[in-house]
């Protein structure tokens, strides 16, 4: 399209005082949006008058690729009305795709879940599954019950991808498990990211998994043996291959200064990892099986006092990022849109270009969300 051709009988016009293109931020904006997705997109003069003018920066949508819960209610089950309470609580703060990350349980029940959770990912409400166990290494259990932790078998990655109908999209394992090579490319066959997480693995074991197809490491640092110069462990070697790295950048789980250390633009995704309590009031709640308890917005077990996930958003991720880690604006950005899109083969999301659907989220000078619109719809943010 160019700016003299007319646009399609319904199509509507946005200009933004700064658009985040792939390009780059462009300064006075435009976007075409056609139903739910995006025509074209640009700066300078609009093509046509413009239905809406926001004078903030408009972004993409953010992109969750690991989230437990929001608003008081989790993903675990795979209930309706629970699902579109988290996507609903994290909407409101920017998120406009999620998938839908389950902790550990039998597989009798992570089964249920992918099965609820599909139907779901087929209506739109989430983009896809994330299994965080039960394939992790009881020693780097964290907020998983260590007595439903179990090696993988090719029976039961089978019957998890089965129960998913194509949806599920990631799943984190510790590859010194007995299996985990074997069940990598099953997974990877299957379609599905293989990421290497909660583990004790060693840096050649972390070196064989990527070679049998893992491509990402779940949380960074986080319930893995940390870096050691004559120990150098999955940190390193995740962080010298071309593998994507989740970041959860809330001041609980990374040091700022680690957390630019580890930077890798185009590899870094920030992600949550929220649980139930994001978006919501101090309390108790559950994680999978486990009790957790958030003080101050910190949850944690109150046996251990582990962490046990976050209660952050990716809009405060962002904020977090930017501010107090001095990462830069675009790259941070990047990190909640793009990157994990790709990351996770997610081609329409993310990113403000012809085809994609209109997710955006219009900023504040201070990173605050002040609007978001979803599939070319505004949200109502209460």
């Amino acid at each position: 399209m160019t700016q003299s051709s007319p646009l399609p009988l319904g199509a509507r016009v946005l200009t933004a005082g700064a658009l985040a293109l792939p390009t780059g931020i462009v300064v006075d904006g435009w976007v075409v949006i056609d139903g739910e997705r995006v025509l074209a997109a640009g700066g300078g003069t609009p093509p046509e008058r413009p239905s809406w003018s926001v004078p903030g920066l408009v972004v993409p949508g953010f992109v969750d690729v690991h989230v437990h819960g929001g608003g008081g209610a989790s993903f675990d089950g795979g209930v309706r009305s629970d699902v579109e309470r988290v996507v609903r609580t994290h909407l409101e703060h920017g998120t406009t795709t999620m998938v839908a990350s389950l902790v550990t349980a039998s597989v009798d029940a992570l089964a249920a879940s992918c099965a609820g959770l599909a139907a779901l990912a087929e209506e739109g409400v989430v983009a896809g599954i994330h299994l965080e166990g039960p394939w992790l290494s009881p020693r780097r259990a964290g907020a998983h019950e260590p007595s439903l932790l179990l090696p993988p078998t090719l029976e039961a990655v089978d019957r998890l991808v089965e129960a998913s109908r194509g949806h599920l999209r990631m799943v984190t394992l510790a590859p010194e498990l007995p299996g985990a090579l074997v069940a990598i490319p099953e997974l990877v066959a299957a379609g599905v990211v293989v990421a290497i997480g909660h583990t004790d693995a060693t840096y050649d074991e972390t070196r064989a998994a990527l070679h049998a197809g893992a491509t990402a490491g779940t949380h960074l640092f986080n319930a893995m043996p940390p870096l050691h110069h004559r120990e150098p462990g999955p940190v390193t070697a995740l962080l010298e291959s071309s593998a994507y790295v989740e970041l959860v950048a809330d001041g609980v789980h990374v040091h700022p200064s680690v957390l630019a250390l580890a930077w890798r633009d185009g590899r870094t995704a920030l992600v949550t990892d929220a649980m139930a309590a994001a978006g919501a009031a101090d309390g108790d709640y559950r994680l999978g099986s486990l009790t957790v308890e958030v003080r101050d917005g910190v949850a944690r077990l109150p046996t251990t006092g582990a962490i046990a996930a976050s209660t952050a958003t990716l809009a405060s991720s962002l904020t977090y990022a930017v501010s107090v880690a001095g990462i830069p604006l675009p790259d941070a950005l990047a990190a909640i849109t793009s990157t994990p899109a790709a990351m996770l083969g997610l081609t329409d999301v993310g990113v403000i270009a012809p085809g994609a659907y209109a997710d955006l989220v219009e900023l504040s000078d201070d990173l605050e969300v002040d609007r978001v619109m979803r599939r070319g719809a505004w949200v109502p943010l209460s």
